[in-house]
């Protein structure tokens, strides 16, 4: 795919030409049944908890029932298809996982060009990675564990939920931009992941906050850095990789997405309730708690964050050679 950052507006643009009259009968009586959330992951999921969350949100605004349906598989694509081969009613929508910036490279032959083919409605929130070790690795800092991994060629390891996961991307990005050299070891979802780098079998990870921050306050694993621009206030006095690696960041971000047609002004509703939701003091201390950032924006800013890491994480992927499972 080519310059996706200029295709970003086939995912703020959404709606299709409609006479103004059918505009306006739309929004007076949308949703009139239920709406699908449809997310790629399993129950458990940082996903799933999102799209629950924020659906249970839009439930209570809006007066109908945004139901989620799990279609886990493919990293997200079985479910990111049916969400684009659905009728562009606003009835069905798909909850953006970070894994939709990588799979364009990682799975070349898929059926659709998500950039092309879905309209971005709103972000919801941006987490953290957390650069992360079991307490038995005699390292305390991004410094240390570099300096480790280089006085000891192949002998660390990073966990990852999966290949072209966030965690994997931001252990992949680590390596390139360090020499560190560390070991992929991918699972299939965070929490197998977690169990082994506890235990030892593994010495590192680049998990979701989400998935590693009530390990790290039990003391089962040692965080070393957080892994966005700025530091996270749920794990306060903890630095970012940036500080020691110029330019680093890698982060897991989720959001709402419908196929393109949806008309603009359904879209507009759905982004507003999403962003009002946001606001909320209940929603905001469980993203609070989970270590994320709200995703406010209008439908163009999310969508240029899609092409803007589609971009990033593609030149990554490209450059290391990864391939699909």
């Amino acid at each position: 795919m080519t310059l996706p950052r200029r295709k970003f507006l086939h995912l703020a643009a959404g709606a299709a030409a409609l006479p103004a009259i059918s505009r306006i009968a739309r929004a007076d009586t949308y949703p009139s049944h239920p709406v699908r959330v449809l997310v790629g992951f399993a129950a458990g999921s940082t996903t799933d908890i999102l799209g629950r969350l924020i659906g249970q949100w839009l439930s209570q605004q809006l007066g109908q029932q945004f139901v989620v349906e799990n279609r886990p598989g493919a990293g997200g694509n079985i479910a990111a298809e049916e969400m684009i081969k659905s009728t562009p009613d606003g009835y069905t929508l798909y909850m953006v996982p970070p894994a939709v910036a990588a799979n364009a490279a990682l799975y070349p032959h898929l059926n659709f060009v998500f950039l092309r083919d879905a309209t971005a409605v709103a972000g919801v929130v941006r987490v953290p990675n957390v650069a992360e070790v079991n307490p038995s690795l005699p390292v305390k800092t991004i410094p240390e564990l570099i300096a480790y991994a280089k006085a000891n060629p192949g002998k660390l390891s990073f966990e990852s939920a999966g290949i072209g996961t966030a965690s994997h991307l931001a252990g992949q990005l680590f390596n390139a931009m360090t020499g560190a050299n560390l070991q992929h070891v991918p699972y299939r979802g965070d929490g197998p992941a977690m169990v082994d780098l506890i235990a030892g079998q593994v010495q590192v990870g680049f998990a979701t906050m989400t998935a590693s921050i009530g390990h790290i306050r039990a003391g089962q694993l040692r965080a070393l850095a957080v892994t966005t621009l700025k530091r996270s206030d749920a794990l306060p006095g903890v630095p970012t990789v940036a500080e020691t690696v110029p330019g680093f960041e890698a982060s897991s971000w989720f959001g709402i997405a419908a196929p393109k047609g949806t008309p603009a002004d359904i879209v507009a509703l759905i982004n507003r309730e999403t962003n009002a939701g946001l606001a909320d003091p209940t929603i905001k201390a469980r993203l609070d708690d989970m270590g994320g950032m709200a995703l406010t924006g209008s439908p163009a800013d999310f969508g240029k964050l899609i092409a803007d890491e589609t971009e990033k994480w593609g030149k990554v992927i490209r450059d290391a050679g990864i391939k699909a499972e």
